[in-house]
């Protein structure tokens, strides 16, 4: 599993636009981990899926709150992360009215997750392989603190523990 200090893996993230706007096209667009974190302050949370429970009453709305507060301390983006497609995440993100405050990151074949070692294996339940519940503070593609939930907890990867930490 990735630890404080290390540099994130590269990888390939998808997220729905839409609207075109320069650079980027209506629908999917593909990016580099690696490119995106280059030079900035990013506050990274990840879930095991889109429209779950949780994720869509406590997790989301919690980032969307606090997104003020959290860039007021320096943070140049916010990041959420599912191992779902493009296409479920930007219908999670309109449906949470995340609108730019929120990067609703799609990394569907787990490649991204996978490589941080935070992925969750629900196949036993239908769900295949999925990603942990964490929160993460990366600073030019340097983790600088990492919040790994405990199997079916929501206590440490919230947005008011990742504002307490900046």
């Amino acid at each position: 599993m990735i630890a404080v200090g290390q540099k994130l893996p590269n990888a390939t993230l998808n997220e729905f636009f839409n609207e075109e706007s320069e650079g980027c096209s209506l629908g999917p667009n593909a990016f580099e981990v690696e490119k995106l974190v280059a030079g900035k302050k990013i506050v990274i949370f990840a879930l095991p899926g889109a429209f779950t429970p949780t994720c869509s009453a406590k997790h989301v709305p919690g980032y969307v709150e606090h997104c003020d507060a959290i860039k007021a301390k320096g943070v140049d983006e916010i990041w959420c992360i599912s191992v779902n497609d493009p296409f479920v995440m930007g219908a999670w993100g309109r449906d949470q009215k995340v609108g730019k405050k929120i990067r609703m990151m799609a990394d569907g074949s787990a490649d991204f997750t996978k490589k941080l070692g935070l992925e969750l294996d629900l196949t036993a339940r239908g769900f295949g392989v999925r990603s942990d519940r964490y929160a993460m503070i990366v600073e030019d593609g340097v983790v600088k603190s990492l919040d790994r939930e405990a199997p079916g907890k929501f206590e440490v990867s919230d947005a008011a523990s990742i504002l307490k930490k900046l």
